[in-house]
């Protein structure tokens, strides 16, 4: 299943013609935003409206999860990720052998000017992400407690009854930032394992982007805020480091606030 919004319809379009030929699937488009879903070569598209603070991406999760609820093997795919010829095959695989635990498969981003067509012709352009462990082709390591907080909800697959123990995403996450940490705190706190996918490969398709997203700031700290209250800390604070040096924002005793935001 897809999470898309309309500056990502190109994407998502090239991503349902990577799965067009794969057997034994049913391709589900979440749509979120206010706007209505183009025509979409997809089995099911549901639509998931913003709410008060923006873009409902957890309870967009939630939605698609539910429409997949009678499957064998849920895989998530962010719009703009495109499957590996492998990915399918692999998830499937791993949940063989680790039918309670999440998978999660390396991702690639790729450069600006690599076009997404046939997904055979990406596998020369493989090179995952360093931030997390990768085994090798075709095995699985499970994740330390300490890499949980390196979930990321772009490509990920795990059963249904998995999802159900977890209990899905938190939907007070509204905007940018937070549901994918709080998640992965959901599923260590409750024992699911979460397992490396060494061979998953997803390759993300180029799109400008900021770092640290400043127009995010408010997203960020509202929901960094409800991940606090939820667990004890704080997550994203890269960014909010890097905001706190851009004198955005600056923390104190009651956490991490805008700079013009005074409190006694």
């Amino acid at each position: 299943m897809s999470m898309c919004s309309l500056p990502r319809v190109g994407h998502l379009r090239a991503q349902l013609r990577a799965l067009a030929d794969m057997p034994d699937i049913r391709r589900v488009v979440v749509w979120i935003g206010d706007d209505e879903p183009p025509e979409l070569d997809a089995e099911t598209v549901i639509r998931v409206p913003p709410g008060p603070e923006g873009l409902r991406l957890a309870a967009g999760r939630n939605a698609g999860a539910a429409a997949g609820a009678d499957a064998d093997l849920l895989v998530f795919l962010d719009a703009d990720c495109i499957p590996g010829p492998d990915l399918l095959r692999r998830y499937r695989e791993a949940a063989g052998r680790h039918a309670d635990a999440v998978l999660c498969g390396p991702v690639t981003y790729l450069a600006q000017g690599v076009t997404a067509s046939d997904p055979a012709d990406l596998v020369a352009y493989t090179s995952p992400h360093a931030a997390r462990p990768m085994p090798a082709e075709g095995a699985e390591r499970v994740a330390t407690p300490a890499e949980y907080p390196l979930f990321w909800s772009l490509s990920f697959a795990l059963t249904p009854e998995t999802w159900r123990r977890i209990g899905g995403f938190d939907e007070a996450y509204e905007g940018y930032g937070g549901e994918d940490t709080d998640f992965a705190f959901r599923m260590r706190s409750r024992g699911v394992p979460l397992v490396w996918t060494g061979g998953a490969h997803a390759y993300h398709q180029y799109h400008p982007t900021t770092s640290p997203p400043w127009q995010h700031v408010d997203d960020i700290l509202r929901n960094g805020a409800l991940f606090h209250q939820r667990w004890n800390e704080w997550p994203m604070t890269g960014w909010l480091e890097a905001f706190e040096r851009g004198g955005a924002v600056v923390r104190d005793a009651a956490g991490w606030h805008r700079a013009d935001d005074i409190r006694s």
